[in-house]
């Protein structure tokens, strides 16, 4: 994760941001800081715009980890991580956030409004689990993941505390991501703070009931739920983000089985169902709910939010499925069957996840 972060960073700061705003860092830091008048605003403003949309495209290889996990080569996927922060996000980025390449222009010449999506439900989570499902195909299951006769062979979670440690940091954190996605004091919303919360509470319950009380659902349905509110959460009465988020965490479970067990495909923390299919029912629920029939303050059009989210979903598989084939058929993308066996953290850090299962047996060896 430290890995992609990095390289996303470097990716996104000399090609990424360029391509989806059009705007470049390589002038002066007088220039930067807006004291040459060339464009840049006072006090470096745009690189904290670009420090906080960073962080959105960092996004894009962080979901795609959770579904290629435990058989993913190390360099195949640090190059991947550089194709598409660096050139693959900021095209649909730049289309819908940076009104390039005639995108939001032709959506509203044809529907009257342009497509909305106020935090990236689409741009960042419906883009990067859609990429995610490409790579997940490219890859296929996991060894042992599937019986001879196609059944499935449970694998529990390792560490249910630190699941639900981990989806609640990231909880908290969206607040902040979500509200300040206004990117601008003075357009920070608490309707956009008050959808969030409604929507992972409906996320969880949902989930929860669903999910019959599985702990690993209940969290995830949290994360469904601000998933899919993204897009809309400017937009919509806290009711219709309650109904958004409850849709959400009850489409992530059933999509979760559905791929484990009917579809075959080994997404092993189900990024697909969570970030791809979640954000995409969150852009289409913006033309919803934003409705001001449905209470939401209007502005915005379901045939709108429907062609945009299908752009983007469109986009991201074909891009998915694009940079790890041809990663395939270059240089491979899986570890070896003996590397895969023995867990990729001996393969490729040379140091085990799980220490406390290992010191016993040290112990012994040494005495």
């Amino acid at each position: 994760m430290v890995r992609d972060f990095a390289v996303s960073t470097l990716s996104y700061f000399f090609i990424g941001y360029t391509v989806a705003y059009g705007i470049h860092f390589l002038v002066s830091a007088e220039v930067l800081v807006g004291r040459a008048g060339e464009g840049f605003a006072l006090r470096g403003y745009d690189l904290v715009k670009f420090f906080f949309l960073a962080t959105f495209a960092a996004a894009i290889p962080a979901i795609i980890s959770g579904g290629i996990a435990e058989r993913m080569r190390f360099w195949p996927q640090t190059t991947a991580t550089a194709l598409l922060v660096g050139g693959v996000y900021p095209v649909f980025e730049g289309m819908t956030w940076g009104s390039r390449f005639g995108f939001q222009d032709w959506i509203t010449s044809t529907f009257g409004v342009p497509f909305h999506d106020f935090a990236g439900s689409v741009v960042v989570h419906a883009v990067g689990g859609w990429v995610a499902l490409g790579a997940v195909l490219m890859l296929g299951a996991r060894k042992g993941r599937y019986r001879r006769d196609g059944s499935l062979v449970a694998i529990p979670p390792s560490n249910i505390p630190f699941l639900a440690l981990g989806a609640w940091v990231l909880s908290v954190g969206w607040f902040g991501f979500n509200v300040m996605s206004a990117q601008t004091i003075d357009g920070a919303s608490g309707l956009v703070a008050i959808n969030s919360l409604m929507a992972m509470a409906g996320g969880v319950l949902m989930a929860l009931i669903v999910g019959r009380n599985d702990p690993g659902f209940v969290h995830n349905g949290a994360l469904a739920g601000l998933v899919a509110v993204c897009a809309g959460s400017d937009v919509m009465h806290p009711v219709g983000a309650l109904a958004t988020g409850a849709l959400a965490g009850g489409l992530f479970v059933w999509a979760f089985n559905q791929c484990q067990i009917r579809w075959k495909i080994n997404d092993v923390l189900g990024v697909w169902p969570l970030h791809g299919l979640c954000g995409t029912l969150g852009g289409v629920a913006a033309g919803v709910f934003g409705q001001p029939a449905l209470g939401g303050l209007g502005g915005i059009s379901l045939a709108a939010q429907s062609v945009g989210t299908l752009a983007g979903v469109g986009f991201a598989f074909v891009a998915g499925l694009g940079v790890y084939g041809v990663l395939k058929g270059t240089v491979g993308l899986r570890l070896s069957e003996d590397d895969e066996f023995a867990g990729a953290d001996r393969a490729i850090h040379n140091i085990s996840a799980y220490p406390e299962e290992e010191a016993p047996s040290a112990i012994v060896a040494r005495s």
